[in-house]
């Protein structure tokens, strides 16, 4: 069955803009710490937070950790996105779990290319799916089988994960993923991830984006000319966030 990318953040540090307000205020005070963690989760720190990023302190993002759950993408996507080595990963496994019926994702390209182009996907990915489950047949079900049969499995093949960053590295995450030049999937996945963590800490995201929003495109000659486009795109996340309710504890 064809799928789409659905993004959830299931959990995330308990008021991420006060926790790393905390922690930047540390860095500059001689107080206790029970001094200086008494009402800051009850004041306003957003222009803290503004000229912390502003001075590009950013050690004090780190203490806010997103853990959002993602399903309905591919294989190919998992591959690109546990190039990001500042975060933490569990996946379905293809060992333990048989893929005899697995969802998969279709390319917007294939699905321009007509109603017929599709069918012939579709049927491409059901002849894959016989080809595994005769390879199961073959070397006798189960976990050992699946190991071994999954090689045939294709880049399609939908997977299902949970993932952890902490703000500072969502922060490059969005710089370089939801840019037009990545790769359409996985910009997909990181919009669907920035519209979620704006929703609840957007002092902290109030920059993020690809780097054209802060000056001069770093692609150079190869860069898409709409930068206007992904600016209103990041100003609408902002705008159905709205002002979020602070939540209780999410880690």
């Amino acid at each position: 069955m064809q799928v789409s990318p659905k993004v959830e953040l299931i959990r995330y540090t308990e008021d991420p803009e006060a926790t790393v307000a905390l922690a930047a205020k540390l860095c500059y005070s001689n107080r206790e710490l029970p001094d200086l963690t008494e009402n800051i989760f009850e004041k306003d720190n957003s222009a803290f937070i503004a000229n912390l990023i502003d001075m590009g302190h950013l050690s004090p993002v780190e203490h806010a950790s997103f853990t959002f759950s993602i399903e309905g993408v591919s294989r190919a996507l998992l591959a690109q996105i546990t190039r990001h080595r500042v975060a933490s990963f569990s996946v379905r496994s293809q060992r333990y779990v048989s893929e005899d019926s697995f969802n998969y994702v279709v390319p917007p390209a294939i699905e321009g290319l007509g109603a017929a182009a599709v069918a012939r996907y579709k049927g491409q990915m059901d002849t894959i799916m016989d080809w595994y489950r005769d390879w199961q047949s073959a070397l006798g079900r189960g976990e050992k089988s699946n190991e071994d049969a999954r090689f045939i499995l294709p880049n399609a093949c939908e997977t299902k994960m949970i993932v952890t960053m902490n703000a500072r590295e969502l922060m490059h995450f969005f710089e370089l993923r939801c840019c037009n030049r990545a790769q359409w999937e996985i910009r997909n996945v990181a919009w669907l991830m920035f519209e979620q963590a704006v929703k609840v800490a957007p002092n902290l995201f109030r920059d993020a984006g690809p780097g054209c929003l802060r000056g001069a495109c770093p692609e150079g000659d190869k860069a898409c000319g709409k930068s206007a486009e992904v600016a209103a795109r990041r100003d609408s996340a902002f705008e159905r966030a709205g002002k979020p309710e602070k939540k209780k504890s999410k880690k």
